[in-house]
């Protein structure tokens, strides 16, 4: 007897309305005005037990070397602790982050622990990729998950080897000022895009009635700031971010097949092609049979003979779905779901369509 699996496919049809607009904010960053990382090594102490354990020997060297800076001499061969874990810290520092301002960081741990639940952090320098320190971060870990377990059973929720500290860090240094002293700005686009940063371009030209900006490359928008922002740099982007642009969009369709998503862009065109469509069903059922000598016979044994049964159904297609050329999203889903497909065999088709050079989209498989 065979099972039949029923998964919930979802399709998703992006189609865009042409009045449609987004910020430049949205679409785009300027140059310099980005996000930046920063990694650390601390302890963190006051766990119940669920420590790196002696096979880790460089959570005990640190604890050594933190209690060599408080004045207390020890020796390391007599340290056997199991509440301290040695664990990375990241954390992100955003632009313009002044002194003060506080971060949350996540705490990872490096060793054998098995759970830093509970657990605080001690005074850990944060670093970014010049070898500076940037902020220092220090507070209680918050891992929202237990593990609690004996010889021969456990229990476990969430992952209690990694945690967060919420508003744990403190800002020490500040970034330089990227948009102090500057006469001309870059806007990167996200998507690059020709058409975009053309669009770009012109809206802002458009709203300032004189020619600032130009685009030097898909993915970029050179901006001259005009003279009365001179010095008002930070107004004269607030002003900039706010203009909507309607992004052009590469034709692009994105399969997945593990879970059945189909996401097809607006801009998807389908040249003329017939498509057809069936279903081939296989049953295989086993059913062995058992025989054996009446009772309380003196010869004879016992026998398993197998039994299959074999069915074959192909279902009746219904046709031939013809596709126009220049036939839309729209169209290509109508036609499709005439002849009954699943998202599953859709993507078949798809790939199918594509091979047979009447897909006029990008394919995407993840």
């Amino acid at each position: 007897m065979t099972k039949k699996i029923i998964s919930i496919t979802i399709l998703f049809l992006m189609l865009a309305n042409s009045a449609l607009a987004v910020r430049i904010k949205d679409i785009a960053g300027f140059d310099g005005v980005r996000d930046n990382q920063l990694i650390g090594y601390g302890l963190v102490v006051g766990l119940n037990g669920t420590g790196d354990s002696d096979q880790t020997k460089f959570p005990v060297q640190s604890l050594v070397n933190v209690l060599e800076r408080m004045g207390i001499t020890i020796n390391r061969s007599e340290i056997t602790v199991k509440n301290v874990a040695a664990v990375m810290i990241t954390a992100t520092l955003p632009p313009f982050a002044k002194q003060g301002n506080r971060l949350d960081v996540l705490a990872s741990s490096l060793g054998d622990a098995k759970s830093i639940a509970g657990g605080t952090l001690l005074m850990t320098p944060l670093k970014g990729g010049d070898g500076q320190v940037y902020a220092v971060a220090q507070g209680a870990v918050l891992t929202n998950s237990f593990s609690y377990g004996g010889q021969a059973a456990s229990a476990q929720k969430n992952h209690p080897t990694a945690g967060r500290v919420p508003g744990g860090a403190l800002v020490e240094r500040e970034l330089p000022n990227v948009l102090a002293d500057k006469t001309q700005l870059r806007l990167n686009l996200h998507q690059p895009d020709f058409t975009t940063a053309t669009q770009i371009a012109a809206v802002i030209n458009d709203c300032f009635k004189t020619p600032v900006a130009f685009s030097s490359d898909p993915g970029a928008v050179l901006l001259n700031i005009p003279e009365e922002f001179r010095g008002r740099t930070v107004e004269f982007v607030a002003s900039l971010e706010r203009l909507e642009v309607k992004p052009d969009d590469v034709a692009r369709v994105v399969l997945n097949e593990r879970t059945g998503t189909i996401v097809m862009g607006e801009n998807v065109r389908i040249s003329t092609v017939a498509v057809s469509h069936g279903n081939l069903t296989l049953t295989i059922k086993e059913t062995p049979k058992v025989s054996q000598p009446q009772p309380f016979s003196e010869t004879g044994e016992t026998v398993v003979v197998p039994h299959t049964t074999l069915k074959v159904t192909e279902e009746g297609g219904k046709g031939l779905a013809l596709l126009k050329e220049g036939a839309n999203i729209s169209d290509l889903v109508k036609a499709l779901n005439a002849l009954g497909v699943t998202p599953r065999d859709l993507i078949a088709i798809l790939q199918a369509i594509k091979a047979a050079g009447a897909l006029q989209a990008e394919l995407v498989i993840i």
